[in-house]
């Protein structure tokens, strides 16, 4: 089993394990695009993960274990991914040498790049191509990655706890990219990005935020955060002294206010002061998420000699639903955002519309991860 992949060769069932839910989806290759031929969710008990962290792993296999006697969701081989502050990508340079060889290299190499020591880790890489300098000196762009191992055992023993066989483990940022843009890791088609421009996926789960900046195809830089759904209705939670499902249901029914209208709750309306206490302590939150994206995006533009501007960026998450997110992000960040499509490049069998409909946006991990088992 190789455990980490970035996507070839893996099985077609996506599994996603989340915070709040586990996700399957069942992809069948087909004459045009992919089918979703089943598609399921199941909770995840509170706790069980935090930060993108297994801590319970036979609380999360029970979970999956629910999550297999769904109508449709079958077969025994999965891929999942990872998604947490110990998972590591680094795009790198190194003197060009054949794959065999640069497979013994980059346990060597590694350890220059990655804040994980060396025997605490699982590598991966991916040849991105390469190229002659200035000085004539032949060099290759690799796209590392690192997972601590403690991460990567934890899912294990939540997946074979479940009585299922782990084929591969991806990484969560690289199925999200492959479900917005497209299957693969050459993602997308040249009118998709200018010269200059990257674009940036940005997935806003419920305990998680992934974001991806993909370039010439390849999508060189990630970051996750913890500045996510839960967070924003936390925030509702502690200014008006409200359970958390209390405050969840707020969340969604407010939203946040009109950017350029500021139209308030009628007076009428016994809740509007609770909506507009909401409301402002949402657009707090999303500010402080705002400046957090921010960073992340400009960091990966000082560090890269190509990109000078990040275009477009793809919205996707249950979290990115909430009601003029979009168009606090577009001000914020000054690019164009474009609520993303999970669905966009497959097609969906009659017996997986309804399911997935309802959970549309919070789809398009599993789905990616699907997706690298039939491309």
């Amino acid at each position: 089993m190789g455990f980490i992949s970035m996507g070839s060769g893996a099985p077609p069932v996506g599994l996603d394990i989340g915070t709040d839910h586990v996700r399957a989806a069942v992809l069948k290759s087909s004459s045009g695009s992919p089918t979703l031929a089943s598609y399921g969710r199941v909770d995840v008990p509170m706790g069980a993960v935090v930060d993108g962290d297994i801590v319970d792993p036979s609380a999360v296999a029970s979970a999956i274990r629910e999550l297999w006697r769904q109508p449709g969701i079958k077969g025994r081989d999965v891929v999942t991914g990872i998604s947490n502050q110990k998972v590591v990508v680094r795009l790198i340079d190194l003197p060009f040498m054949e794959r065999d060889e640069l497979q013994g290299a980059i346990q060597y190499q590694a350890q220059d790049y990655i804040p994980i020591p060396i025997e605490d880790a699982i590598l991966d890489f991916h040849i991105i191509g390469d190229y002659m300098t200035p000085s004539d000196e032949h060099m290759m762009e690799v796209l590392l990655v690192a997972a601590q191992r403690d991460t990567v055992e934890a899912t294990v023993a939540a997946v074979e706890g479940a009585g299922l066989r782990l084929a591969s483990i991806d990484v969560t940022s690289f199925a999200l990219v492959r479900s917005t843009l497209g299957s693969g890791l050459n993602v997308f088609s040249e009118d998709e990005e200018g010269p200059g421009e990257a674009v940036a996926v940005i997935h806003i789960g419920s305990g998680l935020t992934n974001i991806a900046v993909v370039e010439k195809g390849v999508p060189r830089f990630t970051r996750v955060s913890s500045l996510s759904g839960n967070q924003f209705t936390q925030a509702i939670s502690n200014v008006l002294n409200l359970t958390f499902d209390d405050a969840e249901r707020l969340k969604i029914r407010a939203g946040l206010p009109d950017i350029n209208a500021h139209v308030l709750a009628a007076p009428e309306d016994p809740e509007a002061g609770m909506i507009q206490t909401a409301q402002d302590a949402l657009e707090r939150e999303v500010n402080k998420f705002i400046a957090e994206v921010r960073r992340s995006l400009d960091y990966y533009l000082t560090q890269t000699t190509q990109a000078r501007t990040i275009r477009r960026i793809y919205l996707t998450g249950s979290s990115a639903q909430l009601a003029n997110l979009d168009t606090y992000l577009e001000k914020g960040l000054q690019a164009e955002v474009v609520l993303s499509d999970p669905l966009r490049f497959i097609q969906v069998g009659s017996g997986a519309r309804a399911l997935v409909e309802e959970d549309r946006m919070g789809a398009a991990p599993a789905i990616g991860l699907a997706l690298g088992g039939v491309i």
